[in-house]
C-alpha cells in the first residue's frame, strides 16, 4: 500500500510540472503578438524588422510628406532627424496630426514602408511621446518648445 502511494504522489507531481511548462508556453505565445517594441527611424533602417513583426515607430512627420486626399491611403515619412522612413495608413488621421509634429504609430515594415494599423498623435498643443523626444535629443534634433 506505501508504494501505491509513493508511486501516485510522484505521478501527481510530474502531471503538475508538465502542466505548469505547457501553461508558461502558451502564456508565452500569447504574449508573442501584444508586445510592441519602440524603434525610431534610424533603428529601422540599420536593422529592418521581419515583415511580420508589428512594432512601434516613433519620430518627426517629414515637412513636405503628407499626403492626404489621395484614395483612401495616407502617405508621409517619419524622421528622426537622421533617417527617414515612408509611412502608409488607411484610416482617419487624428485631429491634431500635422507635418513638423511628433507621433507614434503601430504596425510592421513590408517591403521598405511602414504600413501603420494605428496612428497616435499629440492630444494638445504642447505635448510630445516620451519616446520621441528621447529619440530627437540622441539626434540632436529635438527643441524644447518652452524656451
Amino acid at each position: 500500500m506505501k508504494g501505491l502511494k509513493k508511486k501516485r504522489r510522484v505521478q501527481v507531481i510530474v502531471l503538475a510540472f508538465v502542466a505548469l511548462a505547457l501553461s508558461a508556453g502558451l502564456i508565452g505565445f500569447a504574449f508573442r503578438d501584444g508586445i510592441n517594441y519602440y524603434r525610431s527611424p534610424s533603428q529601422v533602417l540599420e536593422e529592418p524588422p521581419e515583415a511580420r513583426e508589428t512594432f512601434r515607430l516613433g519620430g518627426l512627420v517629414e515637412d513636405g510628406t503628407l499626403m492626404r486626399g489621395q484614395g483612401k491611403i495616407v502617405t508621409f515619412a517619419v524622421t528622426d532627424g537622421v533617417s527617414s522612413v515612408p509611412v502608409s495608413y488607411s484610416g482617419i488621421l487624428p485631429d491634431l496630426f500635422e507635418e513638423n509634429q511628433g507621433m507614434i504609430g503601430t504596425g510592421k515594415y513590408v517591403n521598405g514602408v511602414f504600413e501603420a494599423s494605428e496612428i497616435l498623435a499629440k492630444h494638445d498643443e504642447e505635448y510630445m511621446p516620451r519616446e520621441v523626444i528621447d529619440t530627437l535629443k540622441e539626434t540632436g534634433v529635438y527643441e524644447d518648445p518652452n524656451g
